[in-house]
């Protein structure tokens, strides 16, 4: 049974590789007769495969139909996958869908232990390079905070906040968003009975307690952190209106930027922090759309003086 099993795996695989093969061939990569070859296609057919064939010396065998079969890989390439998922889920390059992380973790489920190790030892191996800017965090840490969303039991996290304080908080772990940046784990804290969004790179350490638990009213976790981001302790705040409405606004400002308010149906009232009043001068002439800034008068005043030096030196450049 062993031999039977392992030997249609091998035709499934085969098959899987290039489009058409005929039954010699197949019969001299698997070492069986012909025969065999015919009588393994009509089991994998009882399974469900849709394996098409075409008559004659010259015909075939190939994989067709709808069904999509299991995914056959050698080591190797159960590893190249494996690794391949991990840098896209670091990377963010697929968003914050978390497809790639996702698909990793159900991978690794799965692999052979000898294959596993592999994969934490080239974790252990592999340094990314960063921008100053930007947060590190370790795979294997990714993988825990994904997994403790997947089993859906309370968790005990060791966390380090902005002022590198630690700090030891029962959560009930709920999804992990890519901002384009950086990652957050969203969990409801226990303690505090709120919703909270958490850097996934200040997290220390996180173990699950084993105690189940069912979440009820759950954020929209995208949103969350797009208003947590926004609403992030500034210096300074100002308060714009746009002259559009609210999608149009989302386009211009993003949420992890600012907070949006409707002022009827073709305005939108900005909440934006920044670092001080010419920062934030700066940022609200690049985006190059009518705006009014409400308050306050520095940023209003910084905001003047920017564009007035910009149309005094367009109109140097136009005299030249």
């Amino acid at each position: 049974m062993i031999s039977t099993s392992a030997r249609l795996l091998r035709l499934v695989s085969l098959l899987s590789a290039r489009p058409s093969w005929t039954c010699g061939e197949l019969a001299e990569r698997m070492a069986v007769t012909e025969r065999t070859v015919r009588r393994d296609v009509a089991r994998l057919r009882e399974l469900g495969y849709g394996i098409e064939s075409d008559p004659g010396p010259w015909g075939g065998y190939r994989l067709g139909g709808t069904r999509i079969p299991p995914l056959i890989l050698d080591d190797e390439e159960a590893l190249a996958v494996a690794v391949g998922l991990r840098e896209a889920a670091l990377s963010g390059v697929l968003g914050s869908d978390q497809a790639a992380l996702s698909a990793l973790l159900k991978l690794r489920q799965v692999l052979p232990p000898k294959i596993a190790g592999r994969l934490g030892e080239m974790d252990a191996a592999f340094v990314h390079t960063f921008r100053p800017d930007e947060p590190q965090i370790a795979p294997g840490m990714l993988l825990e905070l994904a997994t403790t969303c997947r089993h859906g039991e309370r968790a005990r996290m060791s966390y380090r906040d902005r002022e590198g304080k630690a700090t030891v908080r029962d959560v009930d772990p709920y999804r992990l968003v890519h901002t384009g940046r950086r990652w957050y784990f969203v969990a409801r804290d226990v303690t505090r009975s709120e919703w909270r969004t958490f850097r996934a790179d200040r997290v220390v350490q996180i173990q699950s307690t084993g105690h189940a638990v069912e979440l009820v009213d759950s954020p929209d976790p995208a949103l969350l952190v797009s208003h947590s981001i926004a609403s992030g302790a500034y210096p300074l705040y100002v308060t714009i209106r746009l002259p559009l409405p609210m999608d149009q606004a989302l386009r211009k400002i993003p949420p992890t930027v600012g907070t949006h308010r409707a002022e009827g149906p073709n305005a939108t009232i900005v909440d934006i922090g920044g670092p001080d009043a010419d920062g934030l001068a700066k940022y609200l002439l690049s985006l190059g759309t009518p705006l009014r800034v409400l308050s306050p008068d520095d940023v209003r005043e910084a905001l003047l003086r920017r564009a007035r030096e910009l149309f005094e030196d367009n109109v140097h450049t136009q005299l030249q």
